[in-house]
């Protein structure tokens, strides 16, 4: 099959394309997937520069020295199919497997959840423990995938929900919004941005988001009552919640600008991983602080119930050949599109 590899650490040019990659078999309890689109996002990206190293000296963040480069779990295995925005058809299954059925079409988390009592938050990775949707064909575990057959939405628009959305209604679920609550999201034109915006609007909260004046009607169009540009001060014990998927200086103002009792979501650090602020003002205001990665499997599949419903749409920018994955994550880093880059395999990128 075709498909591409991820050789090493590195930029673009880790990224090799290749005709010849072994079409996996399913075994007991998995299925062959064949790929119908692929999302582009930053979680790729990061694995590919080894981001998400273990070990950091100097806590830069950065790959390069003092960094033990890895994936999720450490050291990955080279080479690796990267993708983690899968939508697929599944077009073979192994012994056991009754659903989902032939021809279905499936997605699923990109962080599939593994709790163990000692860990009770892991999970894999798809495109980083295990080979991903970068290919014509993707191996998966049956009980991991979400049929999605009869949802209203394209195979692209599909491959556009698990990075940007999941993550979205992870962090949401984890601050607890509901109903009449005020927001505040920064970052709120990326994709996870956009996605976190309009799951915020539609469970009925008050959204307020940050962005370039440039794209703040892009912003309100996805539900936001309120486009704020990034460097307007915020005021003070006024929000509910924060979803946050910046990071970088503007922690402290953020932590301000919450509530007493509110809560802190944060699920990037596109501005840098360091940060400062004043622990009295968390501690003695009662500020909850969440890390968002694990996903319990209840938030996904409340997920796919408003995908199947045809409660959320994605916003999609344009489409390119999987072969041309380097351009594509060219464009997705310059910060230029509002909307998701998806990549499309072989048979379907005509």
């Amino acid at each position: 099959m075709s498909g591409v590899y991820l050789t090493r650490h590195g930029g673009p040019e880790a990224l090799e394309w290749r005709e010849d990659i072994p079409v996996p078999r399913p075994g007991p309890g998995e299925v062959l997937v064949r790929v119908r689109a692929a999302g582009v996002n930053n979680t790729d990206i990061n694995t590919r520069e080894g981001w998400y190293a273990a070990e950091v000296t100097g806590a830069t963040g950065e790959t390069g020295e003092g960094v033990a480069a890895g994936g999720w779990s450490g050291a990955l295995r080279f080479p690796l199919i990267q993708g983690g925005d899968l939508c697929g058809e599944v077009v073979a299954r192994g012994d056991g497997v009754t659903t989902p059925a032939l021809g279905a079409r499936v997605t699923c988390p990109i962080n599939i959840p593994r709790p163990t009592d000692d860990t009770p938050v892991g999970f894999v990775a798809l495109g980083s423990e295990i080979d991903g949707a970068f290919a014509e064909y993707c191996l998966m575990k049956a009980d991991d995938l979400h049929d999605v057959t009869d949802a209203p939405l394209s195979d692209v628009e599909i491959a556009a929900i698990p990075c940007g959305f999941g993550t979205a209604m992870g962090l949401l679920d984890r601050a607890g919004v509901k109903a009449g609550q005020q927001v505040l999201i920064t970052g709120a034109s990326g994709n996870v941005g956009l996605a976190a915006v309009q799951l915020a609007a539609k469970m009925g909260a008050q959204v307020t988001g940050i962005a370039a004046p440039t794209k703040a009607a892009t912003v309100r169009e996805e539900g936001a009552a309120e486009v704020i540009a990034r460097d307007t001060p915020l005021p003070q014990d006024h929000y509910h919640a924060v979803i946050d998927l910046v990071g970088g200086p503007g922690f402290a103002a953020l932590i301000d600008a919450l509530r007493p009792g509110g809560h802190y979501a944060v699920a990037g650090a596109i501005a840098g991983p360091m940060i400062h602020a004043d622990l009295r003002r968390i501690y003695l205001r009662d500020v909850t602080i969440h890390g968002c990665t694990y996903q319990a499997p209840r938030v996904f599949a409340r997920l796919m119930d408003m995908v199947r419903a045809g409660e959320v749409r994605p916003r999609i920018s344009t489409t390119y050949p999987l072969r041309d994955i380097a351009r594509a994550q060219a464009d997705f880093q310059t910060k230029a599109h509002a909307g998701k880059l998806v990549l499309l395999p072989p048979e379907t990128d005509t």
